[in-house]
């Protein structure tokens, strides 16, 4: 019964925001701050108090924000995120979709400029166009539909080969039957034939 009881506890209040102070920031009332910690894109905390409006992500080792990272933080109102090494490819259409929609007041945008690569080196975020960021874009689902596509010739080739082995090795079979057939036919006249003389 407690076993239950934690179970609809968990369903009931799992989906919310924690309250808690994400490890290894800190907090101060309704501001977070986890600049200057090193953090990687894949080592950023992903749950935030509720009713945060002040995030401080600057000066780390910030490459791209994960897909949907702000969407939840709806009280939000200022981010800073300058002084992070910033890739321009593919990874970075999300925060600069976000900074698209921010209000002009809100000044996200300054500081968050492009890293890499080389030919956007320096560039805000916010003013790259789409195609210059999707030039450098490489799907690897592209490669594995490719490879999925050359995997099923192959096995459609040797499909149709072992189709024809089948065919030829059924003609044969068909044939040596019949000439079995008519051996015995043949050996039973003949054996027939034998006895009528004798």
């Amino acid at each position: 019964m407690k076993g239950l009881l934690l179970l609809c506890l968990l369903l009931l209040f799992g989906g919310q925001r924690s309250s808690a102070c994400p490890h290894p920031c800190s907090c101060h009332g309704s501001q977070v701050n986890c600049s200057s910690r090193s953090l990687t894109s894949s080592s950023l905390p992903i749950n935030f108090p509720a009713g945060t409006t002040s995030l401080f992500l600057q000066n780390n080792r910030l490459t791209h924000l994960p897909n949907g990272f702000l969407e939840g933080l709806t009280s939000l109102r200022s981010v800073s995120l300058h002084g992070n090494p910033w890739e321009c490819n593919c990874g970075v259409l999300y925060l600069r979709a976000w900074l698209l929609r921010q209000p002009t007041s809100l000044t996200s945008h300054q500081g968050v400029n492009c890293s890499s690569p080389p030919g956007l080196r320096g560039r805000l975020v916010v003013h790259l166009m789409e195609k210059e960021v999707l030039e450098s874009c490489h799907y690897w689902y592209c490669d594995l539909a490719l490879a999925s596509q050359v995997c099923l010739f192959v096995f459609v080739v040797l499909q149709a080969a072992l189709l024809v082995a089948l065919i030829v090795f059924l003609k044969r079979f068909e044939r040596l039957s019949k000439e079995a057939r008519r051996t015995t036919e043949e050996s039973f006249t003949v054996g027939e034939s034998l006895r009528d003389n004798n």
